[in-house]
């Protein structure tokens, strides 16, 4: 893992398509004292346990054809939809003042469906992204990967 610099107060968002985990760092780069701000954990059950139609058909406007319209991935679209709410926290944060920079480390998916909601204002207090899923570390883990190493 990269070292990206995490100062003191700068945030963390540790999240994927169901867990955001935001942190506050109280320590500094070199020796990261992360701190929960919020934890977020969105019940997000299988497609098959959410959506029981059957697929559509789709008819053409001639000659009778017909044909099936994919299925919808409720689990993926529940995934997406939690990453714009945590895309909406950081705005928010950063629009009223109060997030000084962010790190923002998710899987690939995710960080990439967080960039697509981010105001402008958000996006210049991003310090580093990690596209990585680090939901189920330890945060002593989570604290000895972002720590900057002294030279």
């Amino acid at each position: 893992m990269s070292s990206i610099a995490v100062h003191h107060n700068a945030w963390v968002l540790i999240g994927d398509g169901r867990r955001a985990l935001f942190f506050v760092n109280q320590g500094d780069a070199e020796l990261l004292d992360l701190r929960v701000i919020e934890t977020r954990i969105d019940k997000n059950p299988a497609t098959r346990d959410q959506g029981s139609d059957a697929p559509g058909r789709n008819f053409a406007s001639k000659g009778g054809v017909r044909s099936a319209l994919d299925n919808t991935d409720w689990h993926e679209v529940e995934e997406e939809r939690f990453a714009r709410h945590m895309a909406q926290k950081i705005n928010q944060e950063a629009e009223s003042g109060a997030l000084p920079e962010i790190v923002i480390i998710a899987p690939p998916r995710t960080l990439g469906e967080i960039r697509k909601e981010l105001s402008i204002k958000a996006q210049s207090k991003i310090s580093g992204e990690i596209a990585k899923d680090l939901t189920r570390h330890p945060v002593s883990d989570i604290e000895k990967s972002l720590a900057i190493k002294a030279s």
